[in-house]
């Protein structure tokens, strides 16, 4: 790999670190948020569900725009926007200007997956595609424990509301690192691109969409990208309260469980990350969602800590590999040329569930009193995510075609 390629790759990572630290964050600070605000359950789902509403419209934009024009611009405006929306949810007093701020931080994270998988593609070999991808999305792991480990240190020496300050302070750090490091193509591909980009960019924008939305894979692996979404988001939104006020455990503890998920995910990412370069990545995206529907069905009804650390830990290798195996299929399965516009779709189906998720379990939690019909909702989304994929396992890729 040339110099450039690392400093890509480590901006990369660097971008999905704070993208996901934003996005869980509200997770882990919610038990303090919800008496400070005095919300429901419900209420609560419904100020997420804004950051993924806001999230959805713009991924497939983003995604388009990736493959288009300049890649520094979006990745340095877009994580100013993320860090923006981060920093205000400190001022968050009421349901409405909360969802209005964390949408402004939908806004900014949906530059900070779809282009930086877009981005690292272009810049790394077809052979290593799945590893880089895997270690480009460990960002999202470490960013999660990282802060999983800052931010209750931070709400017991200050308040929850630092916490959100803090987070976007780091975010503004990120996108002036953005514009130091990225580059969108390297030299040789430049030159190629401004031969064909003329030719070809009504043919894609309209004949891609078009192809895309007629493919019978494209659909399957949307839908069950939809199922997962739904299912992971369970666990990071109400396992933190599950634990602190449905079991009466210490917040510490309650937190504690989000970081045994990122670093559980940091392995998944690394082991599956890579077999997915070799055993195939539909393989190795039923594995993931058959994990992660058995954490979640150990989550549902064993409630000593020790157990919740172990099926949470299995719960965590299966999200793990999630994105970056998904989003590798991209390439498997359509052009190289089309990743960005390919992922920014399937973004609206993780959008979808991602909106559904909140607002339908804090619903649920609210009108039985109690969270194990939450966590059965989170298994039976990932068995159907996995069922979904079955009809393609064994549709060749067009890298074996």
């Amino acid at each position: 790999m040339t110099k450039r390629t690392i400093a890509i790759i480590i901006a990369g990572f660097f971008t999905v670190f704070i993208a996901f630290a934003v996005r869980y964050a509200y997770g882990l600070l919610l038990p303090e948020m919800l008496p400070a605000l005095a919300i429901s359950k419900t209420q609560a789902g419904v100020v997420y569900s804004s950051y993924f509403i806001a999230y959805t419209v713009f991924s497939p934009v983003l995604g388009l725009l990736a493959d288009r024009y300049d890649t520094r611009f979006i990745l340095t405006f877009f994580v100013g926007i993320l860090g923006l929306g981060a920093f205000l949810m400190s001022y968050s007093s009421s349901v409405s200007n909360a969802s209005f701020f964390f949408t402004l931080a939908g806004i900014g994270h949906s530059a900070c997956w779809v282009p930086v998988v877009a981005l690292i593609q272009r810049w790394v070999s077809d052979k290593r595609r799945g590893i880089a991808l895997a270690f480009t999305d460990i960002g999202s792991a470490t960013g999660i424990a990282v802060w999983s480990a800052l931010l209750p240190l931070i709400v017991a020496t200050y308040n929850w509301r630092t916490g959100w300050t803090s987070l976007g302070m780091f975010a503004f750090l990120v996108a002036g690192m953005n514009f130091l490091l990225v580059r969108s193509h390297s030299e040789q591909e430049s030159s190629s691109q401004h031969a064909t980009s003329t030719r070809f960019t009504h043919e894609t924008v309209r004949a891609t969409y078009k192809r895309l939305l007629y493919n019978r894979t494209f659909w399957l692996i949307g839908l069950s990208y939809l199922a997962i979404a739904f299912s992971i988001l369970i666990p990071f939104t109400f396992l933190s309260i599950y634990v602190a006020q449905g079991l009466g455990m210490p917040y510490e503890a309650a937190t504690r469980l989000i970081a045994v998920i990122a670093i559980a995910g940091v392995l998944g990412k690394l082991v599956f990350g890579h077999l997915s370069d070799t055993l195939g990545r539909i393989r190795v995206m039923m594995l993931c969602g058959a994990l992660v529907a058995t954490g979640c069905l150990g989550l549902a009804y064993f409630q000593r800590y020790v157990t919740l650390v172990l099926f949470t830990f299995i719960f965590g290798i299966g999200y793990g590999a999630i994105w970056p195996v998904y989003a590798a299929s991209a390439v498997d399965f359509f052009s190289k040329g089309s990743a960005g516009s390919v992922v920014g779709l399937w973004t609206i189906y993780l959008g979808i569930g991602s909106m559904l998720s909140p607002v339908m379990t804090g619903w649920t939690i609210d009108a039985t009193g109690g969270y194990t019909w939450a966590f059965i909702l989170a298994m039976v989304s990932a068995i159907i995510s996995l069922l979904l994929l079955l009809p393609i396992s064994k549709t060749p890729s067009l890298a074996t075609s």
